[in-house]
């Protein structure tokens, strides 16, 4: 029992490795995400383009769902301290992220698979997941409660969706992680061998 929960919880990478190289991947991520929040955004019209998505399932299916929240968690809130451009924090942003690392932590290193394909079908699963809870119920809920007052919640879904662009961020996530799965899994590949060696 105990063995399968440390599976789900820890990615392979960090299953049988020292606190210290646990923490230098945690570390590693974290600041990859703080990168990518101060990096990799760029707004459109009413569209905000950032590629936090795919660096969060990627973060998850390296370091595993716990600590590939946590690592997504600070790094939003630590590249907010660092450059917050004159906003408020954002708080659930961070959890949306930290969200879509668990997810893809618990579903890419909690499944196995038998055949290659269903690599690409449990991808298509974290994707589903990931706008329904993250971008839908985590996101746009709170971005609703806070901003749009006295606008039906799904006038206002619909809007934030597709009227802003949402979707279009959403899909330029989804369509990199099905283009660049296979050089995640080597750099995976590549550092399970690095943990055996």
């Amino acid at each position: 029992m105990k063995k399968n929960v440390k599976k789900i919880i820890l990615s392979p990478i960090m299953q049988d490795v020292t606190a210290t190289r646990k923490i230098t991947y945690i570390a590693i991520m974290t600041a990859l995400q703080v990168i990518c929040n101060m990096f990799f955004e760029i707004k459109l019209a009413e569209t905000q383009y950032s590629l936090t998505i795919f660096f969060s399932v990627f973060t998850g299916m390296i370091i595993g769902p716990f600590f590939g929240f946590v690592a997504c968690f600070l790094g939003d809130l630590v590249g907010f301290l660092y450059n917050s451009a004159g906003f408020a924090y954002m708080p659930w942003i961070g959890l949306a992220m930290g969200t879509t690392a668990l997810i893809s932590g618990l579903i890419m290193n909690g499944i196995r698979e038998r055949k290659e394909y269903t690599k690409y079908i449990k991808l298509l699963v974290v994707c589903v997941l990931v706008f329904l809870i993250c971008t839908i119920a985590i996101n746009t809920t709170a971005f609703w409660v806070l901003y749009a007052k006295g606008v039906p919640y799904f006038t206002y879904v619909i809007s934030r969706v597709f009227v802003m662009g949402q979707i279009w961020n959403s899909l330029l996530n989804y369509g990199l992680l099905f283009i660049c799965y296979p050089i995640m899994q080597a750099i995976i590949t590549q550092l399970q061998k690095r943990r055996k060696g």
